[in-house]
This record gives C-alpha cells, structure tokens and sequence, in this order.
C-alpha cells in the first residue's frame, strides 16, 4: 500500500469513528486518495457520500446538512481555486456556529516550491472564520504514522464541535503520487492501521465542554426576542413565565400562549413601543434583519440580556447588560397586564394585516409568503432566502409553531441557497419547501445539478421572481428621488427564463399564475422542483406603507 492510499483510508476511517455521517466531495485529482476511500467507506454502508461539481455549491449543501442535524459534516476538494470556492460557505459556518470539517488536498512542499499547476497558498486560507487550522505532513512510511493521522482528526473534530462553540475547521493534506492505490495493493501496511477496539475514537471528547453559563431576568414587563436558534426553548421559557415572545422568523416555530406573531410590525409602530418600551429584553441568538429589532437594543433605557455560545455578541449600542449560553429562572414574575396589553396589540395587528392582504391583488410578495407559511404542511422545513423573502415570511403574521425554518443568517448573504435548502431537505424527515428571490436562485442555480447516482430530496423550491433586487425598493435607494439610478444599479433587471434554466437541469418547473395555481404547486410531491410566481417590484414600497398604516391605526385603536 502506498503512503497516500494508506492515510486516506486512516483518515476517513477516524472521520466516521468521530460520528461523521454526511461527506461532501468534489471530484478533482489531487484528492484522489480520499474520493477513493470516501467512495470505499460509503459503498461499506459507513457513511452517506454526495458528490457535487461545484465546490460553492457543494460547502453549502454541506453546511445546509451540517445545520439541519447539528453534527459535523465533511466537506472535500482538491487543491488550488477548488479550495477558494469553499469560502463563503466557511464564513457563513462561522458566524452561524455550523460544524464543518473542511479537507483541503494540496501538493507536496517540493511541487508548490516548483510552481506547480494548481498551486495557491492554501495555509491559513480561511483566515479567522475556521477554529482550527493544521497541515497534516505528507504520508510517508515510518512508526508513528497511524497515530498521528487519527489524532488530528479528532482534534478537528473536537474543535468543530466539541468545544466552547461549533464552526468550521480546516485540514490542508498535501498528497504524494501515487495518488491512487496500486494496482497489486494487498492493504498491508509495515504497521498497523488499525483504530481503537470497537469502533471507537482514537482520542475521546465530549460533546461540548463545560456546563453553559446562564442569563438571569429580573424585570416583571420583559420581552423575549427569538432569533434563529433556540425559538422553541425560547417560546416555552415565555409561556412558563409570562413574557410576550417575538422572533425574526415571525410565527414560523413559535408556539406557546404568549406568542406575538406580528412582532416585527409591532416594534416598528413608535407609539406602540413608547408605551410598552420593555425593561428587559431577553434576545437569543444574532438579530440581522429588522432596524426596528435593533433600535429596541439600542435603546439606553432596555436592559440587554443576550443569549450567545460565544463572545462574538451583537451589540448596536454596546449597552449588553449580560451575556451567556442559557437563560435562567427570572427573579421576579411577570406583570400580567403588560402580556396583556401585546397581546391585545397582536391581536389588532394580526387582524389588519391578514384583512390588508386577503384584500391585495395576488400576487404580492407579502401575500405569497402568508400563502406559502398558511399552505405547508404540519413537521415542514422552510428554507428562507436573505432580502425580501427573509422579511415577508416574518411581516405575514402567520403562527405556525409545526414548521421548522432555516436561514443562512450567519453573514446573511445569498450564496449557497439552493445548495443550502437541498442539503437540509436531504436530512429533513417529511417535506421541505424553500422561498428564494430570483437573484438568490440565480446566484446558485448551479446547486440544482444533481447527478443521477445523488439523492434528490422532496423540495419544492418557490421563486419569487421580481426581475431583480426588489430588496432596495424597500430601502433608502428605492425613494423617487433616487429613480435615475435606481434601475441600472439596485434594480438589476435580468430577464432570465427560469423555466429554460430549470430544463437544463432537468428539474420540473411551473409558472403559477394564479392563486389556484400556486396552491396546487405546493402540494407535496417527490422530488426537487421549482415553483415561479412572478411579482412586479414597483408595487412593493407602496404595498408595505399601506399595511404600516393599517397595523399603526388597529394598533392606535386598542
């Protein structure tokens, strides 16, 4: 057996006795050995193998898996701009606290020294987005091999995930010719390969290392504020103790009496909050979408209290009251007339805007994210784009505490998403649905190219297609005055067919016209389609200033 051959097949063998389940892999010659063995191990039944041709793609839907079962997953490539493409999806891991194992092929010292084709600095690539970094030395035939090779698997294991947070991690493996077992290779090795007895690490970890530290609330008119992680915990911390609860999700997983659904129109009416300004907030996990959401935390008169594994906290008015990994009992109970008083305003603001919408012109894309959260059935998964679909599903005002929902909210961009729903849905038991923009969807469309030997998940992916960035028409770029240069530089216009895109990746595609349509395209089905509904940009400035008024005057009347 040749030195290659030999520490792949260690390596993946420790990969899978360190609880990896789900690898990832780009087809490339450099990374020949592990494709081998990565191939060898799944055919064994060891560990489930997808393989992808596009590396963005593939360290999103590794990310995609990785955040859906919250255990490391395995991303591979072979050397040069392969190893570039997997950045954005590491710096999305970071910040959301996604375990990924990074394995990066390289050449050998003396070929990069040479200038060898494919050959770029691959130390240190990610920069300060992995938690752990190592070159593993080049297989060679001497003692001492074995143990080396298992112990820095386990010690990136340990750090991308069984540490003080989860996040990616990074092994650059240089590779010595032959890069492919020998044609006479009997698997004798001049020492042992072998792993610890009975399947188990060479080097144990825990899980997660010391008991979390706890946040203490002390104030009788709180508010919770539920980002993406913990929203469940967060809605039965709530409902045990009397504090209204809000997420960024809007009512997508939040469950429990005092749920306020409408939250994210509520915090945005100044009058509402001027008079039930909160003592405390209790805010879980990073809030990236709504201004309102972040003057509520600026606020020098809201004590923060932040819920966060790490010390990378989100401070807009560096004001942090406290900072820890769990929330405790509170110290005071709550004042029932302040609930109360939410939830009355919920109610209020709920009825306006579902009367606002039944009453809008299908469609909008307000009225199909209440249609799309109102449709899906009950244990679902929902992917949410960034921009505008991230915001409609939370301004719909639909509860719906049987829905699951995913955001790449870690850096909130829009690489990866179709890569990201499609290796979520890949885990996800039941049907899966995911919202994109068209630019969201365009700019991975790539992610819907699934060989005919992968898994294709039941996703139906919905596209709301508005003929570009309908995001900025809600932001300052999108007021009259600014109308000469809105098109060319923040409207970008694309006119691409989605459909003919779709086809060329063989995936099913419909148009919905109507609302009938669209509800009968969101029936579940097998497989991975698309469902477009095209939305006219120009409507969506004035379509939200019509409901700020009608939830601004429920909410004045109550």
């Amino acid at each position: 057996m040749n030195p290659s051959t030999a520490q792949a097949r260690v390596i993946v063998d420790e990969l899978v006795r360190n609880t990896v389940s789900h690898v990832v892999l780009c087809p490339g010659s450099r990374n020949a050995p592990l494709s081998i063995a990565l191939y060898d191990a799944a055919a064994a039944g060891r560990l489930q193998l997808h393989v992808r041709i596009d590396e963005r793609g593939a360290a999103f839907l590794a990310l995609g898996i990785a955040a859906r079962t919250g255990r490391p997953v395995a991303v591979l490539c072979t050397s040069g701009t392969a190893a570039a493409n997997f950045h954005p999806a590491v710096l999305e891991a970071d910040r959301a606290g996604v375990p990924l194992i990074v394995l990066t092929a390289d050449r050998p010292p003396e070929l990069r020294a040479a200038g060898a084709s494919q050959v770029i600095d691959q130390h240190q690539l990610y920069g300060n987005a992995i938690r752990y970094f190592d070159e593993l030395a080049v297989g060679e035939r001497r003692a001492g091999q074995n143990s080396y090779w298992r112990s820095q698997i386990c010690r990136a294991w340990n750090a991308a995930y069984g540490e003080w947070r989860c996040g990616p991690v990074h092994l650059n493996i240089p590779f010595r010719e032959p890069l492919v077992p020998d044609v006479d290779d009997d698997g004798e090795w001049f020492e042992s390969l072998e792993g610890r007895p009975d399947g188990a690490r060479w080097t144990e970890l825990p899980d997660f290392g010391a008991l979390p530290s706890f946040v203490v609330p002390s104030a009788r008119s709180g508010l919770v504020i539920a980002c993406d992680t913990g929203v469940q915990a967060a809605s039965e911390w709530a409902e045990l103790h009397g504090w209204p609860v809000v997420s960024e999700t809007g009512g997508i997983g939040l469950a429990g009496a005092t749920a306020i659904s409408s939250g994210a129109w509520l915090l945005g009416v100044e009058e509402f909050i001027s008079r039930h300004k909160p003592e405390q907030v209790l805010c879980i996990g990073r809030p990236t979408v709504f201004r309102q959401v972040q003057r509520v935390l600026s606020d020098p008169d809201v004590e923060v209290l932040l819920v966060r594994p790490d010390s990378d906290w989100p401070a807009p008015a560096h004001n942090v009251r406290q900072v820890g990994q769990w929330f405790d009992e509170p110290t005071k109970p709550a004042d029932p007339e302040w609930l109360a008083s939410w939830q009355r305003a919920d109610k209020a603001a709920s009825t306006a805007v579902a009367e606002a919408l039944s009453a809008e012109p299908w469609p909008s894309g307000l009225r199909l994210a209440s249609e799309l959260i109102d449709a899906v059935p009950e244990g679902s998964l929902l992917v949410v784009g960034s921009s505008n679909p991230t915001r409609d599903v939370a301004l719909a005002g639909r509860l719906r505490p049987d829905v699951l929902v995913h955001r790449n909210r870690g850096v909130a961009g829009i690489d990866g998403m179709v890569s990201t729903a499609i290796g979520a849905a890949t885990v996800h038991r039941g049907h899966s649905y995911a919202l994109l923009g068209d630019l969201t969807f365009l700019h991975d469309a790539s992610g819907l190219l699934t060989g005919p030997a992968e898994q294709r998940p039941d996703l139906t992916i919905v596209v709301l297609n508005d003929d570009g960035g309908g995001i900025f028409s809600l932001l300052e770029q999108g007021a009259p005055e600014h109308n000469a240069s809105f098109e060319r530089v923040f409207g970008t216009p694309h006119g691409a067919d989605l459909g003919a895109l779709c086809a060329g990746y063989r995936v099913p595609h419909v148009v919905a016209e109507t609302l009938t349509e669209f509800r009968a395209a969101l029936k579940p089905a097998p497989g991975l389609r698309v469902v477009e509904v095209r939305v006219d940009r120009t409507r969506h400035r004035e379509l939200h200033a019509r409901l700020r008024t009608a939830v601004s005057s429920a909410v004045r009347a109550v």
